[in-house]
């Protein structure tokens, strides 16, 4: 049976933000329970290193939910006018295997990776924490403004892109239905300057974010690389913060941010201060002080991707 594909147009209404991050809040508790299974997620290099083919298979007890991501990541495809993500998401029936649904991955990954910064800057910025800055100007800037501004009370976001065009019309976008100040940075130093959270949303392999740079008491979200060799952060600032992610495996195997510093002997796993859901059920503490640096990893898990079309089937069927 060939289930019904679920486009951009049609899911951004099933999943509006403050739904996903409660749909997020929910997966992290099934996390923490042990009610997730997923292995790493494969990856297949082009043999020109171009592009990247990532399957990520998941289960969850608590909803019974069973599915596959998989995607495409292009980080040249900007230049052509076309996504960066592109792939498909499929949810099955846990009890019988029966394929239920088939949406738009890269629609998914959007909304569910700034739903779990949302939560993470939840558990762990500052609670007087009002300035955000954006590095990045793509689809995640867009929506980690808009999650952002869910959970704490926005006065500010200043953004920075390499494409002063691309940070403009960003700025313009978000300028046109709020009361948020909205500024444009014309280095990533000057974005963060006076920050209370920080995220980076880029397609960068090499840091744009120093250590250096970073205000005391500032939470990072840190989402843009999910590979070995790459990282939107440099070593300073990872070892300045106290260090969450959504998944030791992830971090521990796939974590440019992690690998990197532990590779040049700064730091290793008892480093890392827990994980999300940990910080969430109250297992691992969060923030400690007001002038603590948290710093959020995200690898993006398939767990998200599940919840997030089981929510979608769920208002289908009502």
């Amino acid at each position: 049976m060939i289930p019904q594909y679920l486009d951009r147009q049609t899911i951004i209404p099933l999943l509006p933000m403050q739904d996903c991050i409660s749909v997020m809040e929910r997966m992290f508790h099934s996390l923490a329970a042990g009610q997730c299974l997923q292995p790493l997620r494969s990856l297949l290099w082009l043999p020109d290193k171009s592009g990247i083919l990532g399957i990520m298979p998941g289960y969850a007890s608590d909803p019974e939910i069973l599915g596959i991501k998989v995607i495409t990541v292009f980080h040249g495809n900007g230049a052509l006018g076309l996504p960066s993500h592109q792939g498909v998401v499929m949810l099955f029936d846990a009890k019988h295997g029966t394929p239920l649904l088939l949406l738009d991955a890269a629609t998914i990954t959007a909304i569910r990776t700034a739903a779990a910064s949302a939560l993470a800057t939840r558990l762990l910025a500052r609670e007087d924490a009002t300035r955000l800055a954006i590095l990045g100007t793509g689809e995640q800037a867009e929506q980690h403004a808009e999650a952002i501004a869910l959970v704490r009370p926005l006065t500010a976001i200043t953004i920075w892109g390499r494409n002063e065009m691309q940070a403009a019309a960003l700025a313009h976008k978000l300028g046109k239905n709020s009361d948020i100040s909205i500024h444009i940075a014309t280095s990533a130093q000057e974005a963060v300057e006076d920050a209370d959270i920080i995220c980076t949303v880029t397609s960068s392999p090499n840091p744009i974010l120093m250590g250096s740079w970073i205000p005391e008491g500032a939470h990072l979200n840190v989402v843009g690389a999910c590979t070995p060799r790459t990282r939107e952060v440099d070593t300073q600032a990872v070892v300045r913060s106290r260090l969450y992610t959504d998944k030791y495996e992830s971090l521990f195997n796939e974590a440019g941010e992690f690998l990197i510093p532990k590779n040049e002997g700064f730091l290793n796993e008892s480093f890392v201060k827990g994980e999300i859901a940990e910080v969430l059920t109250g297992t691992k503490p969060g923030r400690t002080t007001a002038a603590d640096i948290t710093l959020f990893k995200s690898l993006g898990i398939a767990a998200e991707d599940l919840f997030a079309a089981k929510h979608i089937y769920d208002q289908l069927k009502n």
